[in-house]
């Protein structure tokens, strides 16, 4: 299946970067390519480091941005290790770093992933394929009470409890494999009069399961924290989110790398240390335009975070 994603607010995003033609670049989170072929395409002598866990994901990008190769790194990692990443080729700092977080279309579309709630396969959720944990493990081997908690924490879903007593229950009776028999439970965990209120009732549980398998929130903030430490003074990082979890997350880490002396008002003199680190580029995130959205729908949730380094 060919690796198509369309880039979510891709003016919004090389706006935001402020690409320059001889800066050194970050996309975290690569997927297809489309935003990195927009930097690549402003380098002169700049340089283009291009991460993603997902092996497909990596591949399709090495394919797409073929004509830019001699200026782009390509590395297989989770971005959350990007700075490690970034010592073991020898760059210090950079001009700009992008996160483009969540599931990609790709991932979504190609049922044998496992990721989509409309479509049957075996119960995987994986964005890298060589990790050991899938949903499977999750949904077959987690008790009633972590999987509350995943539901609960991950996906904001009310009836969590209800769904992990009917997935326990279902599971006693034959192993749970495939992701529309999980889809199944989920819809008949709702009262009928509300099932298909607010969409497809299995949105919130496939969303939690996927952030439990791939870790998407764990570090987190302190991934974030420290990638826009290794930003050069005026380099950016813009980041997109896609469910409020995540942008909570990443909306934290900014105001928090934005904040001055938090000593109380009456002290004399500073002695807390902290300093600010970011300017925060939009105050608001920015979201999809309205022409955007009739292209791409699955835009509609997504936000916009820019910083910029003191």
């Amino acid at each position: 299946m060919e690796f198509a994603h369309i880039p979510v607010m891709l003016e919004e995003v090389i706006d935001g970067l402020n690409v320059k033609s001889d800066g050194i670049y970050v996309d975290g989170t690569v997927g297809g390519g489309g935003h990195s072929y927009e930097i690549a395409k402003r380098l002169t002598s700049g340089r283009l480091i291009a991460i993603d866990k997902d092996e497909d994901a990596l591949m399709a990008a090495a394919k797409r941005l073929f004509e830019f190769k001699d200026k782009i790194d390509f590395v297989h990692d989770d971005y959350k290790n990007m700075t490690k990443d970034l010592d073991a080729i020898g760059v210090d700092k950079v001009d700009g770093i992008l996160l483009d977080l969540g599931v990609s279309s790709w991932q979504l579309d190609n049922a044998e992933r496992g990721f989509s709630y409309t479509k049957d396969a075996p119960l995987d959720m994986r964005m890298d394929k060589s990790q050991y944990l899938t949903a499977f493990n999750v949904v077959n081997e987690y008790s009633v009470s972590e999987l509350t908690r995943v539901l609960w924490d991950y996906g904001e879903e009310r009836l969590a409890r209800r769904i992990a007593e009917n997935i326990a229950s279902e599971r006693e009776k034959k192993t749970i494999s495939t992701t529309l028999e999980l889809a199944k439970i989920v819809e008949m965990s709702y009262p009928a009069k509300t099932r298909w209120k607010y969409g497809n009732p299995a949105k919130r549980t496939f969303q939690a399961i996927r952030i439990e398998v791939n870790g998407e929130l764990s570090n987190l903030k302190e991934a974030v924290t420290e990638m826009a430490r290794r930003l050069k003074k005026g380099g950016r990082m813009a980041v997109i989110t896609f469910h409020s979890l995540e942008d909570r997350i990443v909306k934290t880490a900014f105001r928090d790398l934005n904040l001055e002396c938090t000593c109380p008002p009456d002290f004399p003199v500073c002695v807390c240390g902290k300093v600010k680190e970011v300017e925060l580029v939009n105050k608001k995130p920015i979201t999809a335009t309205d022409k955007e959205l009739k292209l791409n729908s699955r835009a509609e949730s997504a936000k916009l975070r820019i910083v910029e380094r003191l």
